[in-house]
């Protein structure tokens, strides 16, 4: 167990049938959330993360960012006073749509899943990809957590064109 993950909650929820093995998807969201933590040096800290399904997310995408359409993923950083507890925020995941980018993008779904999960951590302490540098170095911060964890690149598939994380081509 890495110092970090001693010191860091991680509350994974399924709110959705459609997550046939909860119990290793559980896993992998955990040890995915671990590394990336320890990778960025994030400690003392606690975090929620939602497995749900396509038509919650699409509902939460809606409210929250305007978008009528089911994504793969969505980060709600915490607002916080300095003296709350330390929840870094909530991470929601939809089965479906991790499902079908997985099958066509050739990756085995668990690492699919441990991307996602990594790449909305990364929004929970701060990153983003709305410009290319910011980008550049939120995808090189996924690339080097997703090594420790022995998942391939997400963003080399030769050949073939490879959705971003997140929603961003």
């Amino acid at each position: 167990m890495t110092p970090a993950r001693a010191r860091l909650k991680i509350d994974v929820l399924v709110d959705s049938d459609q997550w046939k093995e909860p119990g290793k998807s559980r896993s992998i969201v955990r040890r995915a959330v671990a590394q990336a933590a320890a990778t960025a040096s994030t400690t003392g800290t606690e975090l929620a993360i939602v497995l749900t399904d396509d038509s919650a997310i699409r509902q939460l995408n809606r409210l929250w960012r305007g978008v009528d359409a089911a994504t793969n993923v969505l980060s709600f950083p915490s607002k916080r006073a300095a003296d709350a507890p330390p929840h870094l925020g909530d991470i929601v995941l939809a089965y479906e749509t991790i499902a079908r980018e997985a099958s066509a993008e050739g990756k085995p779904f668990a690492h699919h899943l441990a991307h996602l999960v990594v790449h909305g951590f990364l929004h929970l302490i701060g990153y983003d990809h709305e410009h290319d540098a910011g980008a550049q170095t939120m995808e090189q911060t996924e690339r080097k957590v997703l090594r420790c964890l022995n998942i391939p690149d997400p963003y080399r598939h030769p050949g073939k064109a490879v959705k971003k994380a997140g929603g961003r081509r």
